[in-house]
């Protein structure tokens, strides 16, 4: 990488708040609902803002670790598939 090798997030933190707000909304929340019968889990999208402002602030490696996101499991939108 460019900046030295070291670990970075897949995505800015920004990225993960406005999908977890997005998550949290009601439109979202309503559409999900009608189309899967069952809340949104946003969840993930908090857990994943979290550990990407802890990187951040701390360039903490638990945060490298405990972050297990969409990314990782080939998830590409706020909705996972069963």
């Amino acid at each position: 990488m460019a900046d030295g090798g070291g670990w970075r997030p897949p995505r800015p933190c920004e990225v993960y708040r406005a999908e977890w707000k997005l998550c949290r909304s009601a439109r979202h929340f309503l559409h999900h609902y009608y189309v899967h019968g069952e809340r949104p889990a946003c969840e993930q999208w908090r857990r994943d803002l979290a550990s990407c402002r802890e990187w951040e602030e701390r360039r903490s490696a638990e945060a490298q670790l405990f972050r297990k996101g969409p990314e990782e499991k080939g998830v590409t939108g706020a909705t996972s598939w069963k």
